[in-house]
């Protein structure tokens, strides 16, 4: 497990973004077995990918993941049952109070 601060996943996601528009132009980011867990990730990209499974989190980072969560419109009955059992838990989200509380 590798210790990644907010600065260097800074650098890596624009080094991806780079890689992006033109692979020799930056890097392919690689976040696998990455722990982020005190990387303040407000304000940033949690990348969504495959290779960025099993990112190791705390319990603020995961709340807030949770809160993005929640926000998503989806229609899909599965996905609204989801959101409404995580809902609780993503109210937990340290900007709540700026970003607004959960409701039914």
């Amino acid at each position: 497990m590798r210790t990644i601060s907010k600065e260097q996943l800074a650098e890596i996601i624009e080094s991806h973004g780079r890689w992006n528009i033109d692979s020799k132009a930056g890097e392919r980011a690689d976040l696998h077995f990455a722990d982020l867990s005190n990387a303040d990730l407000d304000f940033s990209q949690l990348p969504l990918w495959c290779g960025s499974f099993d990112i190791k989190v705390d319990k603020r980072i995961a709340v807030q993941v949770l809160y993005h969560f929640c926000r998503l419109s989806c229609k899909d009955i599965d996905v609204i049952e989801a959101q409404k059992q995580v809902r609780e838990l993503a109210n937990q989200f340290h900007r709540v109070n700026e970003c607004g509380i959960l409701k039914d």
